[in-house]
């Protein structure tokens, strides 16, 4: 079985992965508590893939009681190198409907009151946030949604 590369992360409304073959369920234990759900792999378009609901199934957890280390955590324990996350959020923009596919290279992150490094405790690291979108993904991604006729 290959190891799995891509992890994809699925927001409101997107609690399970169509297409997914050789499906197996991952319940994993972390340094950091339980994530958020069992990590579901599979095989996709000949990739095998790992798949978590960041609000579990049945949209049981807040958003604010999301446990971000774990979910993350528990991808790089099952060797995934790259993450996908779909997220439903609205715009201010006009140009921006609903249903369309936005794919950013920078954003602000203005999240407060919760854990938000893997370091502390004696573990000092600066992490660099000028560039936190991975151009390859973003380019894979962007070719993808174009090739599908996604707007």
């Amino acid at each position: 079985m290959p190891q799995p590369e891509i992890g994809i992360i699925g927001g409101s409304g997107l609690y399970s992965m169509p297409g997914f073959t050789d499906i197996q369920e991952h319940n994993l234990d972390t340094p950091f508590g339980a994530p958020s759900d069992a990590y579901v792999s599979g095989m996709l378009e000949g990739r095998r893939v790992v798949f978590l609901a960041r609000h579990g199934r049945g949209h049981r957890i807040l958003p604010s009681e999301l446990n971000f280390r774990a979910n993350i955590y528990g991808f790089k324990k099952l060797g995934v190198e790259r993450i996908i996350s779909v997220s439903a959020v609205g715009s201010l923009k006009e140009e921006h409907k609903p249903t369309d596919f936005v794919i950013p290279d920078q954003f602000v992150d203005r999240t407060r009151h919760r854990v938000d490094t893997f370091f502390g405790d004696g573990i000092v690291a600066h992490v660099a946030f000028a560039d936190p979108v991975c151009p390859e993904v973003r380019r894979t991604v962007i070719g993808a949604c174009a090739k599908a006729g996604v707007t």
